[in-house]
């Protein structure tokens, strides 16, 4: 096998194991979406999983269950977008193109 060959295989071993490395430091950070000013926070892990919602009680008005549907759902989505703005910042330090980060 010429130099330049086990250079490429060296470099897609060290890719390969940045990788792991990143989907391992991905599932364990959280990062959080808020909506309503705080009052809903959904907390999802850097793998898009969501984790957790706390809701304040000053959230919850029995005579209008749509607006915390639409407080939860709008932390939810504002979590999930972080979440995925973290993936792509791991894979990019990685020298993953953009695009093929977010397949991980």
């Amino acid at each position: 096998m010429n130099r330049k060959m086990r250079d490429m295989m060296a470099q897609a071993q060290k890719m390969q194991s940045g990788m792991v490395r990143a989907q391992e430091e991905l599932a364990a950070a959280t990062v959080e979406g808020t909506s309503g000013g705080g009052m809903v926070t959904a907390v999802v892990n850097g793998q898009g999983e969501l984790q957790g919602i706390r809701i304040s009680p000053d959230a919850v008005d029995p005579s209008d269950v749509e607006m915390l549907e639409d407080l939860v759902l709008a932390a939810v989505q504002d979590a999930v977008g972080k979440s995925r703005e973290l993936a792509h910042e791991k894979m990019q330090g990685l020298g993953i193109p953009s695009g093929l980060g977010d397949l991980f």
